[in-house]
């Protein structure tokens, strides 16, 4: 798949089962629990959030790149046997209003299949210095290849030089304009893209996901594309990033000549209608948003090339078929019981709790192939190691014997943060950390000490997964080292990957100088503290089936609340004007 940063998803155990032997059953030690009698320190609330910037987007004295800068024109364009290849100058002085403006660019245009258009604009100098910058490595995301056999296509490219270089994507058997740049021009800056096409009156656009939005885009929403661990934005960005969009026209179709006409609001009941769509996919992982307004779409980058790809279609369908099968693949395939019914919930308490509800899932002859827990299980919230307490591996491996005679599975969460023991503390050895340390497996700061943020368990590092498949720093091979060595003491089925954006409870490296102070505490009270001992949500509609006993947790949550409060204490009513923080542009 393209980018997926946080799903929920399954790591399933091919590599390392292949690794664990069948009679691998030696218990490591875990790190002894901290006995401190030192107060916990609390990040503080205000280190989650960082300056408050008015993005240029919204900000009414930023400078309109379109209104300054010069564009670029097109020279010796020649014909090649896939499509069309140019050189592009930049049309005057350069505007710089972002970065520093790349004066000449090269443009490749291919026919990669019947019903796929390749448009790749990137600088004409490319070297080692700055090819990690503009080009996005095919080992992290794969691009489309050209097919050995293509028959006549119904994507045409065009190109002018009037005024300045634009270009258009045409529907050959409908002359209708799918993309164009013309009455705009290309901004190509090292740290600013922009590119425009007008789209028809009241268009129909699907996807650019992840976002929680409506199913059609509606005219007047930026899609910024940052993968967040922030679970429920309206029209925020998310998880994971998608930038592909699928758009759907409708048209009106004479009986007496065929001729096809664009209907805004196909909606007459007496007419005959016939549609057609499209697909585009701009492959660059920087940060980058769509802007969709009545007029039109406009993209915009930080950085990287333009990558873009189009999809004929004609049909929703086939659209999607061709967008999957080229570019982002087929889903994984999943073992077959990871598509049966599953059950999670934060705060089961040990593997005595876990076997009772499973043993009621049982008796009251509920099908469950698996249970999920969450950081429950954790020493400490440490990854790959157990609470010894509650989760011990000698228990666990009773449990497991019992799970795995009914061909029922275990997946715990773990999270893409590592703790990192307190140095002037020996009983807070963490092996899992000293072994990423020695095979250079976690992101560094630019001055090349360990990035280090806060996660559950306190200041943590970050595995450098990226660093491992372009640099061939030890990543991967530590992280599969340590699920082996998990693995032979907690015979777990798949793995629940989550916060690996990746996700931080502070801006920027907070726990650099401050690792005396671990284990810290996140800035939030966390469920199972203090007021917050239970959990009185319920899955939506459970009042009308359990009414009864959602009244009895309604009052329960209710006297929750008001223990929070009190503890809190009054509160003054201030009157806020957030200031915000304009930044000044400039080259380089």
């Amino acid at each position: 798949m393209f980018i997926a940063q946080n799903m929920l998803a399954f790591a399933l155990l091919s590599l390392v089962s292949a690794q664990v032997g069948a009679g691998s059953s030696t218990v490591e030690p875990g790190p002894s629990e901290i006995s401190s009698s030192r107060p916990q320190f609390t990040v503080p609330s205000n280190a989650l959030y960082g300056a408050k910037l008015l993005p240029n987007t919204y900000d009414p004295q930023a400078i309109d790149a379109q209104s300054v800068c010069p564009g670029y024109k097109a020279s010796n364009v020649q014909n090649t046997k896939l499509g069309v290849t140019a050189d592009l100058s930049i049309a005057g002085p350069g505007c710089s209003i972002y970065g520093n403006d790349i004066a000449d660019l090269k443009l490749t245009v291919e026919y990669q299949s019947d019903t796929r258009l390749h448009i790749e604009i990137t600088p004409a100098y490319i070297g080692a210095e700055n090819s990690s910058w503009f080009l996005l490595p095919e080992v992290l995301i794969p691009k489309p290849v050209v097919e050995p056999n293509r028959d006549a296509t119904d994507l045409a490219f065009s190109w002018d030089n009037d005024r300045t270089f634009s270009f258009t994507v045409t529907r050959v058997s409908t002359g209708d304009v799918l993309f164009t740049t013309k009455g705009s021009v290309l901004i190509y800056e090292d740290q600013f893209i922009e590119f425009k096409s007008p789209l028809p009156e009241n268009y129909n656009l699907y996807g650019l996901g992840e976002a929680i939005h409506a199913f059609k885009l509606n005219h007047n929403f930026t899609r910024t594309f940052w993968a967040a661990d922030s679970g429920d934005p309206v029209d925020g960005n998310i998880y994971s990033n998608h930038p592909f969009y699928l758009d759907t026209r409708y048209f009106e179709v004479d009986e007496a000549t065929g001729g096809l006409t664009y209907v805004a609001n196909a909606t007459d009941p007496s007419k005959t209608y016939k549609s057609y769509s499209h697909g585009s996919f701009l492959r660059n992982a920087h940060p980058m948003e769509a802007l969709l307004r009545p007029e039109g779409i406009t993209w915009r980058a930080l950085g990287g090339n333009i990558d873009l790809y189009f999809y004929a279609g004609p049909t929703q369908v086939e659209v999607t078929k061709q967008y999957q099968l080229s570019t982002i693949g087929l889903p994984a395939m999943q073992s077959y019981w990871t598509l049966g019914f599953h059950q999670c919930k934060w705060g089961y308490k040990g593997w005595v709790e876990l076997r009772e509800v499973i043993n009621d899932f049982k008796k009251f002859e509920i099908p469950m192939e698996s249970i999920w827990v969450d950081l429950d299980y954790m020493n400490q919230y440490r990854n790959f190691d157990n609470d010894q307490r509650t989760y011990g591996y000698e228990e666990g491996a009773k449990f497991f014997a019992e799970l795995h005679a009914d061909d029922q599975h275990w997946v715990p969460i773990i999270d893409a943060a590592v703790y990192v023991p307190n140095p002037e503390n020996a009983s807070d050895a963490y092996p899992t950390f000293d072994r990423g340390v020695a095979t250079d497996s976690f992101l560094l700061n630019e001055d090349g000490s360990l990035y280090t943020g806060a996660v559950w368990p306190g200041y943590t590092v970050f595995p450098d997964f990226i660093g491992s498949a372009l640099a061939g720093t030890g990543s991967h091979n530590w992280w599969v080292d340590e699920m082996v060595r998990w693995h032979k003491n907690c015979s777990f089925s798949a793995a629940w990957i989550d916060m690996n954006e990746a996700s931080s409870f502070c801006v920027g490296s907070c726990g650099t100088g401050n690792l005396t102070l671990n284990p810290v505490h996140p800035p939030f009270a966390l469920p199972g503290e203090g007021p917050l001992d239970q959990i009185y949500d319920y899955p939506e509609g459970f009042e009308r089936t359990n009414a009864t006993e959602a009244a009895s947790a309604s009052a329960a949550a209710s006297s929750q609340a008001a223990a929070i409060s009190s503890l809190a204490g009054p509160q003054p009513i201030v009157t806020v004007t957030t200031p915000y923080l304009r930044t000044t542009p400039t080259p380089g």
